[in-house]
């Protein structure tokens, strides 16, 4: 039950430019796909899952982008930055759908890089950062957790921040069967729809051991206090410096916040919500979605004869069709 308790204030907290965007796991989930790219390359129809997560970044006023990567993720930096010969090609036959689309990723944001030398956690990639964000707020999002493009979660973290002051998460309402999968948060109400104050947090705790069915996902308004607390975090669960550990910290204080998603949200790391993003993303697309659909529709309504069957007939109608 969540029980109400006075909202925080502040006077004039600083407003939030700079974003933090972890992305040196090793993606072992997606393997063997994830030897040589970074999961976060991984495509979600034409674009990587990382520049959806810079788009979001953009889109809700962040202009200051530093990724924290690790090695074998050049291909994350040369995303970002400009292919001057492919560039010039496209040029020459004027197709300017495509020049469009290759420069975008370096005109979303100011975009910066640092590696994290080893794989201390997602604690120590935030704390990477600090040299780079200062005492500035600032957010963290994960860079296989995809966010819906229709959505906007982090603008209104933003806005929780703005009236709050303090750290922001974002919570999802999880079965609880699946709870130790995330860190999870206990929580009372903070006298507004959609928006808990935070008084515990768990790393990955077992179904019986859970305050909550509240998981954190993978977006966070982050005060610079947070630093000064990951120095002094010992490595946690998995042997790692765990970023809930630090906020459990500063739950504990009274100065984090929550706000409670139930939108649409993809691990990209995972193999069926990486799908689901897929269908889901293409979908929504209007040059994909209207042809996409039909084929879908007609797929699954075939799967009653055996998926190999529906494909072959939605597949078959399809060249009918074109032809």
């Amino acid at each position: 039950m969540i029980t109400s308790h006075p909202p925080a204030t502040s006077a004039s907290p600083r407003p939030v430019r700079k974003a933090v965007v972890p992305a040196a796991g090793l993606g072992t989930r997606f393997l063997p796909a994830t030897k040589a790219t970074p999961k976060e390359m991984l495509p979600v129809v034409d674009k990587p899952a990382i520049q959806y997560v810079v788009e979001e970044a953009a889109a809700a006023g962040l202009d200051d982008v530093l990724m924290v990567t690790g090695r074998h993720k050049r291909a994350i930096e040369d995303h970002f930055d400009h292919a001057l010969e492919l560039e010039q090609a496209l040029a020459a036959k004027g197709d300017t759908v495509r020049l469009d689309a290759v420069r975008d990723p370096a005109r979303l944001a100011d975009i910066h890089h640092i590696r994290q030398g080893d794989p201390l956690g997602l604690g120590h990639a935030v704390l990477c950062a600090r040299a780079h964000v200062g005492d500035q707020p600032f957010a963290v999002l994960l860079g296989d957790d995809l966010i819906d493009p229709r959505e906007s979660l982090l603008s209104r973290m933003l806005d929780v921040r703005e009236r709050y002051a303090g750290s922001v998460v974002a919570l999802m309402e999880v079965d609880a069967a699946q709870i130790h999968l995330y860190g999870c948060a206990a929580v009372e109400a903070a006298g507004e729809d959609g928006v808990v104050r935070v008084t515990d947090l768990v790393e990955k705790p077992s179904r019986e051991e859970a305050p909550s069915r509240y998981a954190v996902i993978g977006r966070y308004v982050l005060d610079p206090a947070v630093f000064g607390v990951l120095e002094r975090t010992r490595p946690g669960r998995g042997g790692e410096i765990q970023l809930t550990d630090a906020l459990r910290e500063l739950a504990a204080a009274g100065t984090v916040h929550a706000v409670v998603f139930d939108g649409a949200r993809y691990d990209t790391g995972d193999k069926s919500d990486y799908l689901r993003s897929v269908v889901r993303m293409a979908c929504a697309r209007p040059d994909l979605g209207p042809g996409f659909r039909s084929w879908l529709r007609e797929f699954v309504a075939a799967l009653e004869d055996g998926p190999e069957a529906g494909a072959a007939r939605a597949d078959g109608r399809e060249r009918r069709r074109a032809a």
